[in-house]
């Protein structure tokens, strides 16, 4: 499959471990909720296998069966606690080299650009306080109840930017960046700055492999879009 460079007028990003390094102690993170879904005294049910945001629903579900009422005073902890870690890592975070650069040629070149990620958006703009002055849109969390793997998280992107799937790149470190971007239709672009590696991207169904979301420039000087090959 070949996608011209005239058809990409999208191009939505994941933040950290793409854009940006925000430092965030995930083993941390992860531990803690548990503690506290622990301190419920109910059965854990595999729940230390999840992503810290699954790990919440699968706590709520857990304490609302058995001590009904009590399930939003957990969230709200829960919440309270990543937002926290999220936002002490992001203090010591940083974009990385070159992208606030490659983001106003973005939008020199009127390409579309947003950010869809799984943190806070407190801890996005303490790493990029004018983060709006950058992209066109940013869909934190706190934007949907939906985030990904789900696909609507980028749906929302690609709805408030009116953007057509079929003309869009949809850019990330992670498996879940790459099948959400799939899902809708969109290119799938990993990078290598983040958590995976490239069989790990590859095996997710990526059509190009980048070492850096920079590299993005390059696809768009190039005569087109290869997919299933490394640029």
């Amino acid at each position: 499959m070949v996608r011209g460079k005239a058809t990409l007028t999208t191009i939505i990003f994941d933040f950290d471990g793409t854009l940006a390094e925000l430092n965030i102690d995930f083993a941390s993170m992860r531990k803690r909720i548990v503690d506290l879904i622990a301190s419920y005294t109910v059965p854990m049910d595999n729940v230390e296998n999840l992503f810290a945001l699954e790990m919440i629903e699968a706590g709520r579900l857990l304490i609302e069966r058995d001590y009904p009422g009590d399930s939003p005073l957990f969230v709200d902890r829960a919440y309270e606690l990543i937002r926290d870690i999220e936002i002490e890592g992001a203090r010591n975070g940083n974009l990385f080299d070159g992208v606030g650069n490659m983001l106003l040629e973005l939008r020199s070149l009127n390409i579309k650009t947003g950010i869809v990620t799984r943190n806070c958006i407190e801890a996005v703009k303490c790493v990029c306080p004018d983060i709006d002055e950058y992209c066109d849109v940013v869909v934190t969390r706190e934007s949907t109840p939906q985030v990904k793997p789900h696909p609507e998280q980028l749906s929302l992107a690609l709805r408030a930017l009116t953007a057509d799937p079929l003309s869009a790149a949809m850019v990330g470190d992670h498996p879940m960046d790459i099948s959400v971007g799939k899902e809708v239709g969109a290119c799938a672009i990993g990078v290598l700055t983040g958590y995976g590696h490239e069989k790990m991207l590859r095996d997710a169904g990526a059509d190009i492999i980048l070492n850096y979301a920079t590299q993005i420039r390059e696809i768009l000087e190039s005569d087109s879009i290869m997919t299933k090959g490394k640029t």
